[in-house]
């Protein structure tokens, strides 16, 4: 360890304390223990240029521990970043790029948003296993195109959480040899003591799911924190995982307990633990010989790396144009026109079948025409319809089969997929039922906030179930997506609607989409349409003179909406217009004049018709409309039975608008 690894370690701690003590607010116990760690990485490992921030090719970081954002700003800053001193300064402010927790859209460098513990590093194992599919796919014997590594730093909480478990046994058996997870291991959490919450034994425990695993005595020792990291990288059949024994908040009055963990150490403390460490300068200094220090490795090593990239590519482009092509395709997310023709044709009034099924043929006609598609689920793959035909499955020794056996792990197969298509070079689907959408939901919430458009064809979609009975009924799962910011949930019709939310859902950029399915058979209806699933909702059956009463429903309850329209017409003289709305989200984003069209001020009489909970319907009907739904759990039995108890058929339905109106 050099005079300069000691200076430029010293101040990469004091700056943190700096920050979060003007800030009044962070957490300095990880940052100031982890320092040495990432210093290390990014000096003597990390591959990435500031130059172009999403080089495909670099090396990527995950922060599991998101609290300890304060080392990484600062480790970016002396990177050559696009963060400056003033933004160091404003740390935890509003505005500012130097946020509480990473978010990767808003902080050049940052590769993803991280903070709820647990999901930092199912997202490096995503990164790396796509960066195994691309390298697997493109790579060729004369030209590499795609060989980088994916790094994490965790902490004792991401450890103890269950969803990091559920992933890294996924990384084991897929033999993730190019993913090392750097553990800071200070034995210390918010409450106190790690022992007085966990006493497993995780180098057994990664090693029992097929992890190499390696410790570091001496978290301070660079020396020893680069050889594991190097020991790491020669383990091409395995994921690594390095135990890095450190103190947190070293130099405090307070180190080595929870005390340092998330409060300001305050001025007299904060120079306390500065002198500790050799360093006296004033606040927010970074000696000249630092900057050197990083200009002369990390910043000079990763652009010469990206500059020898960019030959590889002109060459790969050259030699291989037609699979650059694929490659770039699938790199940039480029909108693709499905061709549906041959479904067209299938999907015709008299056609009927779970939206499950049409489901499995729409993603197998996507699967041909958009090779970088990949469809995984969570151990219900024979229930939720999302093989790809024709290929196999994925694993450690074919890494270009298309289908993904996530295994019984909805959390751990959505904080995956959130992975992968940060990395990006391919799209994602990842299947389940939608009951248990509740398993992953804090990961599908960090894929609505980080704008990343993964696909979720939740299937078992209502009481219709049956007779799994209320735990496998979902009632209230499909509003609480519905209720995720920057996330779509559809909810088709039938088969030619279902075509239109493949479509939308293969071509979004920024927005996660969750496509709700029945398990039950549903006719294709006179007039749906593919093209109006875009628009959120659309009139699917007109008034016949006048306009009495709107009913809006949702699903397979159109069909039944229609049916009663025909019935209310004809012996009642209530004359209706049916609304189908697949999309509530999207219909709230229209232009006011689109929405008065289906849904005119004018009427004030709306039923809403959906078998789920009632709650958000009534931003659509009113105070006073008339909700149709299930607000309560379901019960065991066959579907038509169930559906019969909750009041969903024609003649109940009726009765009910009879007496509304």
């Amino acid at each position: 360890m050099t005079n300069i690894d000691t200076l430029s370690i010293a101040t990469i701690r004091s700056l943190v304390i700096d920050m979060i003590n003007k800030a009044n607010s962070g957490h300095p116990g990880m940052a100031v223990g982890s320092a040495p760690i990432l210093y290390t990485l990014y000096k003597y490992h990390m591959n990435t240029t500031s130059s172009n921030g999403s080089w495909i090719n670099r090396d990527r970081f995950s922060l599991a521990s998101g609290h300890a954002s304060s080392l990484l700003y600062a480790i970016l800053h002396l990177s050559g970043y696009n963060i400056t001193m003033k933004d160091l300064k404003n740390f935890r402010q509003l505005n500012s790029p130097t946020p509480g927790h990473p978010e990767h859209w808003l902080t050049h460098g940052v590769d993803t948003a991280s903070g709820p513990l647990g999901q930092g590093v199912p997202c490096a194992i995503g990164m790396a296993l796509t960066e195994k599919i691309l390298s697997s796919r493109f790579n060729k014997e004369d030209i590499t195109l795609i060989d980088h590594y994916t790094y994490a730093l965790c902490g004792d909480g991401d450890i103890q959480e269950g969803v990091t478990l559920e992933a890294a046994s996924l990384a084991g058996l897929w033999g993730l040899g190019k993913l090392i997870v750097l553990y800071d291991s200070n034995g210390i959490t918010l409450d106190g003591p790690l022992k007085n919450a966990y006493n497993a034994n995780t180098k057994a425990l990664f090693e029992a799911m097929h992890w190499q695993v390696l410790n570091v005595e001496d978290g301070n020792n660079i020396d020893e924190i680069n050889t594991a990291i190097i020991e790491g990288k020669k383990n091409t059949e395995q994921p690594t995982l390095i135990i890095v024994n450190t103190v947190i908040g070293q130099g405090s009055v307070n180190e080595g307990t929870h005390k340092v963990h998330g409060a300001p150490l305050g001025k007299a403390d904060g120079k306390r633990a500065k002198l500790s460490y050799d360093f006296d300068y004033p606040e927010f200094t970074i000696p000249e010989e630092v900057y050197e220090d990083f200009n002369q490795t990390c910043i000079k090593n990763g652009k010469s790396k990206y500059l020898e990239w960019v030959q590889t590519e002109n060459e790969y482009r050259s030699k291989y144009p037609e699979d650059y092509k694929v490659f770039i395709d699938g790199v940039n997310n480029e909108p693709v026109n499905i061709d549906f023709s041959e479904l067209e044709k299938k999907y015709v009034p008299g056609f009927q079948d779970a939206t499950r099924n049409s489901s499995n043929e729409i993603l197998n006609v996507i699967a041909k025409q958009v090779p970088m598609y990949f469809s995984g689920s969570s151990d219900l793959a024979s229930s939720t319809k999302t093989m790809i035909h024709g290929s196999g499955l994925l694993s450690k020794d074919d890494f270009t089969a298309r289908n993904i056996a996530f295994g019984i792990r909805e959390f751990g197969m959505f904080s995956i997929m959130n992975g992968m298509v940060l990395h990006k070079g391919l799209r994602i689907s990842g299947g389940g039922f939608l009951v248990f959408s509740d398993y992953g939901k804090a990961a599908l919430r960090m894929a609505g906030l980080s704008s990343l458009p993964i696909i979720l064809p939740f299937s078992h979609d209502s009481i219709a179930v049956g007779e799994d009975g209320p735990t496998h009924q979902p009632v209230e799962q499909i509003n609480t997506l519905r209720m995720i910011p920057n996330f779509v949930c559809f909810r088709p019709a039938d088969a030619k609607e279902l075509m239109g939310c493949w479509e939308w859902a293969i071509n979004s950029v920024y927005t996660p989409t969750a496509i709700c399915l029945t398990r039950q058979n549903v006719p294709v209806l006179e007039n749906t349409d593919p093209k109006q699933v875009g628009r959120g909702a659309y009139i699917v059956s007109k008034e016949k003179e006048k306009l009495d009463v709107i009913i809006i429903a949702t699903g397979s309850e159109v069909a039944l909406a229609i049916e009663a329209q025909k019935i209310l017409f004809q012996k009642h003289k209530i004359d209706a217009r049916v609304v189908s709305m697949p999309s509530m989200e999207l219909f709230g984003s229209q232009v006011y004049r689109y929405q008065q069209s289906i849904l005119p001020n004018s009427c004030d009489k709306r039923v809403s018709l959906e078998m789920g909970h009632t709650g958000l319907m009534y931003k659509y009907i009113g105070r006073n409309g008339l909700a149709i739904g299930v607000n309560s759990f379901g019960q065991a039995a066959p579907a038509k039975v169930v559906m019969s108890k909750y009041g969903f058929n024609v003649e109940d339905i009726v009765v009910r608008i009879r007496n509304y109106m």
